[in-house]
């Protein structure tokens, strides 16, 4: 073991200051504020996990074929993202993919899904007897505007949940604005008796909001549910989790993961970082960031996943 100093560099990004940072360096004023509370509610597990029913709430999206490219490494694409709650069957696969415009293409290149959606490793689990799995998880939006999330998806999310006798969520977020979408969902669904762990990688996003429970992996962004195609991390996150759900003791209770993603945390200093653009790139990104807005606008005015 070295007794050397890690870089400074090596510290969880500043999600908050470096998205503030960025959208000021391509030209847009007002920056987005972020939400936070005192407050925090809390709900213990009142019985076993292995007799507590459990479920998934992703932000990814149900791969469409005819909305564009969607696969690994492809660019931000608006007309994958959905726009009202949807849920679907836990006893089998589904294709869900991540198409946020915040996500970290650089340094993963979004090929196992097992990263951002942990469906396969909490079926497993459930057949081992550790959970027993709810029959539905459900998706929940990633919308900009707080008051149509807590006004609209997260009544929507918690009735659901409700229906089908949910005893406790882990809500894997993606982007930026994902992770506080779920933190908002978790602190609902705790007020309503349902006990929550985010599973996340912006640290400082999740923890500005307040949530319960909070296993926050040091990895890019959407692989909050362990390493692409290392069964093991995602199997030991999984587990991490599981076991946040039974040992915390009240809210703002944060465990994090003891993996690395690798040796070398420069691919830290890569996110949303304008010093390391040119010009003209910058105003490129700009172009595309605004097309991206206006895609977006003309397909939530007329579509949604049931």
């Amino acid at each position: 073991m070295s007794d050397a100093f890690a870089p400074e560099s090596d510290a969880p990004i500043a999600y908050m200051q470096r998205t503030r940072d960025w959208y000021l360096a391509l030209g847009y004023g007002n920056p987005y504020v972020w939400a936070h509370y005192a407050e925090l509610p809390f709900r213990p597990l009142d019985k076993p996990l292995a007799r507590s029913r459990v479920t998934l709430i992703t932000t990814a999206a149900p791969y469409r074929p005819g909305r564009g490219d969607q696969g690994p490494g492809a660019a931000y694409n608006a007309a994958a993202k959905f726009y009202s709650v949807y849920s679907g069957d836990t006893g089998i696969d589904h294709d869900l993919r991540i198409a946020h415009i915040g996500i970290d293409r650089k340094h993963t290149r979004m090929e196992d899904s097992g990263t951002w959606f942990p469906l396969p490793a909490l079926r497993r689990s459930a057949e081992r007897g550790r959970v027993q799995l709810a029959p539905r998880f459900h998706g929940a939006p990633t919308n900009r505007s707080r008051r149509h999330t807590i006004a609209v998806d997260i009544p929507e999310i918690l009735a659901r949940c409700v229906e089908d006798e949910t005893d406790a969520a882990l809500l894997v977020p993606n982007c930026p604005v994902c992770h506080q979408t779920v933190s908002l969902i978790a602190r609902h669904l705790e007020a309503n008796g349902i006990a929550t762990v985010v599973m996340g990688c912006a640290k400082d996003i999740v923890e500005h909001c307040g949530v319960p429970r909070f296993l926050f992996s040091d990895f890019p962004l959407g692989n909050g549910a362990g390493r692409p195609h290392d069964l093991a991390s995602q199997e030991l996150t999984l587990e991490i989790a599981l076991r946040l759900l039974e040992s915390a003791t009240g809210p703002r209770t944060t465990v994090r993961s003891p993996l690395r993603w690798s040796e070398n945390a420069d691919w830290k200093l890569d996110y949303c970082n304008p010093a390391r653009l040119a010009p003209e790139e910058l105003e490129r990104r700009r172009a595309e960031f605004d097309r991206g807005k206006e895609n977006a606008r003309e397909i939530r005015r007329g579509t949604s996943i049931a």
